[in-house]
Formats: structure tokens, C-alpha cells, sequence
């Protein structure tokens, strides 16, 4: 008498300590199943996702002080532009983190294909940003450039910067996954990022606030969307 595949000889469940992940079925094939190789993968990403999320309010919160100009860096025996450039590379590098966990906690709901398309415009448009702040301001840094093509790169760069906040901002929005409101403060955010440091004065620091308030909210309802590992 043969035992089947999923009962005992007496018509029991059999309960075995399972080596794939997902509902049993009759057919022929396991195409459908996943290794428990891919979902500890699958979780040790929704981790760092959930982890990587508060670097998106200390990002803003560094994003803003660049804004203000407040010049403190003398206390601590430190250049203005010296002091500027660290607080905006960090900002930046924060950020970007947060894009990359922002991405990984929507790569498994409906807006999963906006959110890639906004962590990779994301990207372009840090790569774009980051060798700008090293460039003297007002000046011509090499041969071929000009102070209107500096001015035309960083317009560009924060424009497609914006455009990525702008596509995770819309995810979060339609994912129904976290809260909707984080979702139309990035949104919101997106407008004054991707305006830049050539916006009206107040605009660039509104911004910051609305990007710090959507990160808390991203970060504390990421970390209780499923138990701490």
C-alpha cells in the first residue's frame, strides 16, 4: 500500500519539517513552491528594509541644515564650504540608502515597477548630483565648462532626483502597503528636490520638513509591518 505524498498510512497530515515554502498541491510539478533558501533571502531584505528606512529622516534632517546655511562650522575649527560639502554628501549618501530600502519594502506589492523605476532615476540623478558639490561655485572648474553649464548640470541632476522621489513617492501612494499620506508628503517633497538649490529660499527647507515627516512615517510603519527578527 503506498503512502501519499502529504498524509501518513492512518490518513494524518504529515508534519515534517518543510524544506520549501508555499501551499501544497496535486500537481505533477513544484514550479509554484519556493526554497526556504529564498524566503530567509526574502527576509533578510525586508529587514534591512525595515532597518535602512530611518536613514531616509536622518538624511532629511541633514538635508534641511544644508538648506538653512547656518554657518557653525568655525566652532569646530572646520571651513564653511568644507563643513557644507560633508553635510550634503551625507545627506546624499542617506538618502540614497533610503531609496534602496524604500524600494526592497515595495518590491513585493502591486507598485513594485514604479518603485524600481524611481530607486533607478534615483540613482542616475545622485550620480549626476554628487560630482557637482566638489565644483567651486560661481567659477569654471575645467576646460569645456561654463558657470551656465554647471548651473544647466545641477538644475538637471536635482530634476531627475526629484523625479525618482516623485515615482516612490506615487508607490507608496497606490501600494497600500504603508500609510498613503507618507506617500503624498513625498510626493510633495519630490516638487522642492527636484526644484533644487535655485528655488525660492523657504522651498528647499519645506521640503526637507515634508521628507523628514514621510520618512518617519515610512520608518515607523515599515518596522511594524511584520515582527522584528
Amino acid at each position: 500500500m503506498s503512502i501519499s505524498q502529504y498524509q501518513t498510512a492512518s490518513g494524518r497530515p504529515l508534519r515534517v519539517a518543510p524544506a520549501w515554502v508555499g501551499a501544497p498541491s496535486t500537481a505533477a510539478t513544484d514550479d509554484h513552491l519556493l526554497p526556504v533558501r529564498e524566503a530567509v533571502w526574502i527576509w533578510s531584505v525586508r529587514r534591512y528594509a525595515r532597518v535602512a528606512l530611518w536613514a531616509l529622516p536622518a538624511g532629511a534632517a541633514l538635508y534641511g541644515w544644508s538648506t538653512l546655511g547656518v554657518p557653525a562650522w568655525s566652532a569646530v575649527g572646520v571651513s564653511a564650504p568644507a563643513g557644507q560639502l560633508v553635510v550634503e554628501v551625507a545627506a546624499g549618501w542617506l538618502c540614497t540608502l533610503a531609496m534602496i530600502a524604500l524600494a526592497g519594502l515595495l518590491a513585493g506589492s502591486r507598485t513594485r515597477r514604479p518603485a524600481v523605476a524611481g530607486l533607478l532615476i534615483g540613482l542616475a540623478g545622485a550620480l549626476l548630483w554628487l560630482p557637482l558639490l566638489a565644483l567651486p561655485a560661481g567659477g569654471s572648474p575645467g576646460p569645456g565648462l561654463t558657470p551656465a553649464q554647471i548651473h544647466t548640470a545641477s538644475t538637471l541632476a536635482a530634476a531627475v532626483m526629484g523625479l525618482g522621489w516623485l515615482l516612490l513617492g506615487w508607490a507608496v501612494l497606490r501600494s497600500k502597503l504603508v500609510n498613503p499620506a507618507d506617500g503624498v508628503l513625498l510626493i510633495l517633497a519630490a516638487v522642492s528636490i527636484g526644484a533644487g538649490s535655485h528655488a525660492v529660499t523657504p522651498l528647499p527647507t519645506v521640503g526637507a520638513l515634508l521628507l523628514l515627516a514621510a520618512g518617519m512615517g515610512l520608518a515607523w510603519t515599515g518596522s511594524r509591518l511584520i515582527p522584528p527578527a
